[in-house]
């Protein structure tokens, strides 16, 4: 093995230039890659601190009755998702209008009579934060008797999971595009290689060479070049990230958003990843080498 890895880091000197460029090219795709997993996992972590705070607000009829009310709330119990339910009546409403309006007092000073409807503020299981739970669960209230109007931000949740969407396609389209050019321009790193060896492979192969003998450096070869592109990547991933993270510390969004480097198995799986392009693309042109 020794032998092997010895002539597999001669090659990558002997070659620097196509080895960097290679390299490089590795890097950039697992710095696009990452750079869009990293967006998704924090995107994740925010969005699921979001959700704990989605509230259904169920606005009931005018003139409700206590019992009626009671009622209400009991089939609240029927639907499945809902985990508890709170009573706001108007006057509680109108005074927390008050706190939020302080320096707008005069917008309600006027007031002849309170405009705002008694309501319930539904808080949901965890398993069902999500748009389409969510959708069925208010269509399900608004079937309700003596309930008005339903409200949980239709159009913010649409609006957020289009994004996520199309940020996602977008990601994993330029990402893959990247892996699968790095996968040949490894391939064409190798074949160099080879043909610039060429007389000594058959000069090798005459003397009694096995196949695995003569693969096993370029396939050490290719290796090398996804683990040195795949930490290249990540290094300047995590630059960035540090740069973005003092942003976000100093900047005015430091108490809401909370932005958090890759965990180590996502970092792991990513190099894992990075190697198995550089033993794809020295398996693609040690075959096509062979062969010929």
């Amino acid at each position: 093995m020794s032998h092997y890895y010895k002539r597999a880091v001669k090659d990558i000197l002997e070659n620097r230039f196509q080895n960097l460029v290679t390299i490089i090219t590795i890097a950039f795709s697992v710095l696009i890659v990452s750079a869009f997993t990293l967006f998704f996992y924090n995107a994740g972590n925010i969005i699921n601190s979001w959700k704990q705070g989605i509230r259904i607000m169920v606005y009931l009829s005018e003139g409700i009755t206590k019992a009626q009310q009671l009622d209400t709330k009991y089939r609240f119990a029927e639907i499945p998702g809902i985990q508890a339910s709170r009573f706001i009546s108007k006057q509680e409403a109108l005074e927390l209008l008050k706190q939020q309006l302080q320096r707008q007092s005069l917008l309600l000073g006027n007031l002849k009579e309170n405009p705002l409807p008694d309501a319930f503020e539904i808080t949901l299981k965890p398993s069902s934060q999500n748009y389409e739970r969510l959708e069925f669960i208010a269509k399900r209230l608004e079937n309700l008797p003596f309930v008005d109007e339903v409200e949980y931000g239709q159009r913010w949740m649409q609006g957020v999971s289009a994004v996520v969407n199309l940020i996602s396609i977008t990601g994993y389209a330029f990402g893959s595009l990247f892996l699968l050019a790095s996968v040949f321009i490894v391939a064409n790193t190798i074949r160099l290689v080879l043909f610039s060896r060429q007389e000594e492979i058959r000069i090798m192969k005459l003397v009694g060479a096995t196949n695995r003998f003569i693969k096993t450096p370029f396939y050490i070869e290719a290796l090398i070049q996804g683990i040195l592109g795949s930490l290249l990547g990540l290094i300047f991933l995590y630059v960035v990230y540090l740069f973005i993270g003092t942003y976000f510390k100093w900047g005015i969004t430091a108490k809401t958003v909370n932005i958090c480097f890759l965990p180590y198995d996502v970092i792991f799986v990513i190099i894992i990843s990075g190697m198995g392009v550089g033993m794809i693309g020295g398996a693609i042109a040690l075959k096509q080498f062979l062969k010929s």
